[in-house]
């Protein structure tokens, strides 16, 4: 089945509660955001549309709601690279020390010991960013062989089949690039173009593994997604009904985003802890492999500007 210990994974979450807690700050936080602001807009809304006719004030409701929600949407985007150089890089050099057995340095705390890593690694935000962005589209390349590999299978409705194996490994491989950022980070390298080069290298030469478990936890994560969805929906339908007017897909999308803030909060960390106990337990003692190499930079463009990028790296000083 999977090559993981699940009880190992919930130790780390465990191990790195605070981790947790910031996590669950930062998308909670954003799921009240999302609640609050698009409710505000609603009745800015409503309020506008109170001069005209029901018709009038539904649709000015309507789009108060929907520019509230664009709002805070917009401030997501725009802090993506934030969250993960702060959040999620973080968390993973934590969890990389705990995988590999090691202790963390006494006296100091979590957060701030992780963020001396990242800072190390990375002097940027904006630089972690570009190569998990490189690091994702390698990835979906790797990914792409299971579909030419099935395609050769002479099964009816294979063509059906590769579709919607294709669309789930799409799903599944959202956790690996997280991965590859653990193996950066515990190489130790200064070149985090190189050692992304290197952590996807191996990760091609193990796809399959790394895919299966991937799969099982795809299943495990989003399975309790739609779970916590299922279960917000009553409050959520609650929450819209407070709010002026009638936006009937409010409840739909309030439940929507809050299994989304459970899931990146304590499902994703759950997922990428199992990952990692997977990849570096099968990479141990290996080495990339130059076919391997040689076989992504031929069917990945991605790839070939990691090297490019690698070759070309000059580090940035940290600033104190």
């Amino acid at each position: 089945m999977w090559d993981f210990s699940i009880g190992q994974a919930i130790g780390l979450m465990v191990r790195t509660m605070p981790f947790i807690v910031l996590r669950a700050a930062i998308y909670f936080g954003a799921a009240l955001a999302y609640v609050l602001v698009t409710g505000a807009g609603a009745g800015i809304g409503y309020g506008v549309g109170a001069f005209g006719e029901p018709d009038f004030q539904a649709q000015t409701t309507f789009w108060g709601a929907i520019g509230g929600f664009g709002v805070v949407g917009a401030i997501m985007y725009w802090a993506r690279e934030y969250i993960l150089y702060l959040a999620k890089a973080g968390h993973i050099a934590v969890l990389v020390e705990l995988v590999s057995g090691r202790e963390l340095p006494a006296g100091r705390s979590q957060v701030t010991y992780a963020t001396a890593v990242v800072k190390e690694r990375f002097a940027q935000a904006s630089l972690l960013f570009a190569v998990d962005q490189i690091v994702k589209g390698v990835i979906r390349a790797i990914t792409g062989l299971v579909r030419g590999i099935l395609s050769f299978i002479p099964v009816q409705g294979v063509k059906q089949l590769v579709g919607i194996i294709e669309a789930f490994l799409r799903v599944a491989v959202g956790f690996v690039d997280e991965v590859i950022l653990a193996h950066m980070i515990r190489s130790g390298q200064t070149n985090p173009w190189e050692a992304a080069r290197e952590g996807l290298v191996l990760y091609g030469q193990n796809y399959k593994v790394m895919l299966k478990n991937a799969a099982w936890l795809t299943l495990f994560v989003y399975g309790l997604s739609a779970l916590v969805f299922v279960l917000m929906l009553a409050p959520a339908a609650g929450v819209v009904y407070l709010m002026p007017g009638n936006w009937s897909a409010g409840g739909f999308v309030f439940a929507l985003i809050f299994a989304w803030s459970v899931k990146a909060a304590i499902f994703e960390p759950f997922a990428i802890a199992c990952l990692m106990q997977v990849y570096f337990r099968t990479t141990e003692g290996q080495t990339p492999d130059p076919e391997w190499d040689a076989r992504l930079e031929q069917m990945s463009k991605k790839f070939r500007q990691l090297k490019e990028k690698a070759l070309g790296y000059s580090p940035i000083p940290v600033k104190a």
